[in-house]
Parts: structure tokens; C-alpha cells; sequence
């Protein structure tokens, strides 16, 4: 009996969820020597105008990395929100980058960490060692034929929840929290998005005084008389407080039933902090796009200061890096949630990652981004469904970029090595 037979009596079959054959060239491709032989960078006008509800300073906040292969693969890489910094420390890594393999995703990861760490580590390096990490992903993809959620363990589940993160400069349909904040919530419902990320919290200082915290909580009001619990609520500080303020701001939310609370101080200083305020409150602590890699996860996760890992796929040290800040998350009984408040390739990517982590609760969406921003870019924009979105099937990334940005003008590709 061959295998076809067999794998037909057991009942098994392609339409039944094996792994798709590679073809001889697919497996030649795996097989044969590849290198980099070219590295690119790709920066987007500022004139680019996409409207739909933005009052952003920036529409295109990001940029992308081109890694040109011996065997003509191209794979792309994106970070953001700046470019010099990035794009010059691009320029110090192509040493390392020209003539290496591209499918020695972690060989290549620890040696320029390596370089970067020996120098203090983080910022515009991190960032670009992330896009780095994304383009070589998306080529190991496209030589194997794979798409990237298989090369990162396979689906653990068909779709991906979403919440909604809600901002003025990211508006839906131009509506604003507080005075919209009832039509914000039936829009959202309507579509089955059941969750939200707002930031009601503001302060003249650090210190946040009695007055100003009665203010914020309105938000919170609104959304618990409109949907009662129907909506989650997620809130964001973005790191504007200190110590004794965020233990305020917990004890007035935990009424609300919020189901996370993201970067009352700013995370990479705090450690001891967080780890009092998740001691104290009920209500979960997530954090946070700001840490990078799993050595800088290691400190939280022995202090319990940490109930939520949240991180972007683009500052953490790219993909394969945050499957293992999830991997060593999960040992602790801790979920991971992705931040995606950047470009379409990092959309693509998370949707990727959260389709193959087991410990995974839910991943940031924004209404304009997919609906206004990321089509601009791609043709094959995952769009959440009923409060789902599912990855591309495609090889690698599975990005459909539009040939168009670059005829236009509206990408400026510069060969950097």
C-alpha cells in the first residue's frame, strides 16, 4: 500500500487539513543555497493624503525593509513611527546582512542584538532589527510555500478576535469620545466588535488630583449606561503617571469592570511599581508595546508585575522574537495580545502570530487603519468579520502590495547595500 492510499483509508485527504505538498521547485528552493544580495529601504511621501477620519500628523508613520535574495525572493519588513533613526541603523546592519543565508532567522537575530546590546540596547535598533526579522520571516514563507502563521507553529485557532483601540486622530467617521461616545459603541456592537481601548485619563502633571479623575471616568459611564456589559473596556495611559496616581486611577476603574489596564507609568522604569499595583487591584495589568525582547519581559515576570504581555511586533524585536516573549509568557499562566497601531505589514503579521500562540486573548484593531489606511497600501487587507479577522493563505506574509506606490511616487525605495 503507498501513502496515498493509506492516508485515503484512513480518511485523510488535503480538503481535510494536511499540510500542502510542496512542489519540486518549492522544495529545490528550500534546499539550494540562498543568500542576501541586496538590502532596500522604502519610505512614503508625506504628501499622501488617505482621509476617511484621520487627524493624525502622519498618515504613513512607517517604513519597510526590502531583502533581496540570490534566488530573486524579495521579502519586506516594516517599522515605525520614525525613519532616520531606523534607516541609518539599517546601514550599520547590512554588514551582517549581505551574504547571509536569510533563513537563519535566529542566528542572524542574535548576532546583530548582539552588536546592538554591546552598545545599550533598544530604540531605533530594536526597531530595525524587528522589520529585519519580519522580511527574512516572510522569505523563509515564500521558499517553502508556506504562510508565515505555519512557519510560527501552525493555527491553534481559524480566527482571531480583535477589539477596537478608539482615538481622535483615528477617528470613526469623524466621531470623538464623550460627545459620540453612545454612537462609538452601537457601531462597534453592530459589528460584533466587543470590546474597546480608550484613553479617558489626562492630567495638568503626573499627579492626577480628585477633580481630574471624576472627568475621566465619564467615558466609562457613558460606555457601562449604553451596552452594560456587552463592551469590554480597555484603557491606555500611555506611561503619563506616576506611582501613587495609577494606584488612584485602579481603585476608581475597578467598579467598571475593565478588563485591562495598559502603561499607567512607563514600563521599562517600573518594574517594582507594576508590581505593587498588580498586587493591590483586581483590575489586570497589560504591558507593553515599550518593552523589547524576552530579556526585558524576564524582570516582570519574576515580580508578578505583569497579568497581560502586551508588545508590537515592530519594536519587540519582530515576530519570531514575540512568538518567544509569548512562549515564555505562557509558562506563567500569561496571555499575549499584540499593539498594532502601525503600518499593514505589521496588521498582517499580528493577525499571523495571534493565529498561532495558544496563549492568546484578544489583538488591537483600528477601524480607520483597515478600513482607510492599509488598503492604500495592500489589496488584501484583512477586514474583521463579526469581531474576527483570519490570515492571508498565501506564502509568507501573504502581503499583496500595490505595484502603484511605486509608480507614483508615493514610495521612494533607495538601495542601501
Amino acid at each position: 500500500m503507498n501513502r496515498r492510499s493509506l492516508l485515503k483509508g484512513l480518511g485523510i485527504t488535503a480538503a481535510a487539513g494536511t499540510l500542502p505538498s510542496l512542489t519540486n521547485s518549492q522544495t529545490k528552493n528550500a534546499d539550494d543555497k540562498v543568500t542576501i544580495t541586496k538590502v532596500e529601504s522604502v519610505r512614503f511621501s508625506d504628501k499622501i493624503k488617505i482621509g476617511g477620519g484621520s487627524g493624525g500628523s502622519g498618515e504613513t508613520e512607517f517604513c519597510w525593509v526590502r531583502l533581496h535574495t540570490s534566488n530573486g525572493i524579495i521579502g519586506t519588513g516594516e517599522t515605525y513611527p520614525f525613519t532616520n533613526g531606523e534607516l541609518g541603523a539599517l546601514r550599520d546592519y547590512t554588514q551582517l546582512l549581505i551574504g547571509s543565508d536569510p533563513r537563519n532567522i535566529d542566528g542572524l537575530w542574535k548576532k546583530m542584538y548582539h552588536d546592538m546590546s554591546m552598545r545599550n540596547a533598544g530604540g531605533a535598533d530594536i526597531r530595525i532589527i524587528s522589520a529585519i526579522n519580519m522580511a527574512q520571516l516572510d522569505i523563509l514563507g515564500k521558499l517553502t510555500g508556506l504562510p508565515a502563521y505555519r512557519l510560527l507553529g501552525g493555527k491553534t485557532r481559524e480566527k482571531v478576535k480583535v477589539y477596537n483601540t478608539v482615538t481622535d486622530y483615528w477617528a470613526i467617521n469623524d466621531m470623538k469620545m464623550g460627545q459620540d461616545t453612545e454612537k462609538i459603541v452601537k457601531f462597534l456592537l453592530d459589528r460584533n466588535i466587543t470590546a474597546m481601548k480608550i484613553y479617558p485619563f489626562e492630567a495638568k502633571d503626573e499627579m492626577i488630583t480628585s477633580g481630574e479623575l471624576d472627568r475621566c471616568v465619564q467615558w466609562l459611564k457613558q460606555i457601562r449606561n449604553t451596552a452594560g456589559n456587552k463592551m469590554e473596556i480597555l484603557i491606555d495611559c500611555w506611561g503619563r503617571f506616576d506611582l501613587p496616581s495609577s494606584q488612584r486611577i485602579l481603585k476608581t476603574i475597578e467598579p467598571y469592570n475593565v478588563i485591562h489596564m495598559e502603561d499607567m507609568m512607563v514600563p521599562s522604569n517600573a518594574q517594582q511599581g507594576y508590581a505593587v499595583l498588580a498586587a493591590e487591584s483586581s483590575v489586570p495589568i497589560a504591558h507593553s508595546e515599550t518593552i523589547a525582547t524576552r530579556y526585558e519581559i524576564k524582570d516582570f515576570l519574576e515580580k508578578r508585575a505583569m497579568d497581560i504581555l502586551m508588545f508590537d511586533i515592530c519594536w519587540c524585536g519582530g515576530p519570531t522574537e514575540a512568538k518567544k516573549m509569548c512562549d515564555m509568557v505562557d509558562a506563567y499562566n500569561i496571555p499575549g495580545s499584540p499593539h498594532t497601531a502601525g503600518g499593514p505589514l505589521l496588521w498582517l503579521s499580528s493577525i499571523h502570530l495571534c493565529t498561532a500562540i495558544p496563549n492568546f486573548c484578544y489583538m488591537e484593531s483600528n477601524y480607520w487603519k483597515y478600513t482607510h489606511q492599509f488598503p492604500y497600501f495592500l489589496n488584501n487587507v484583512p477586514v474583521p468579520v463579526d469581531g474576527y479577522v483570519r490570515p492571508p493563505e498565501t506564502p509568507g506574509l501573504g502581503a499583496d502590495i500595490r505595484p502603484e506606490l511605486f509608480k507614483s511616487g508615493d514610495a521612494k525605495v533607495e538601495v542601501i547595500a
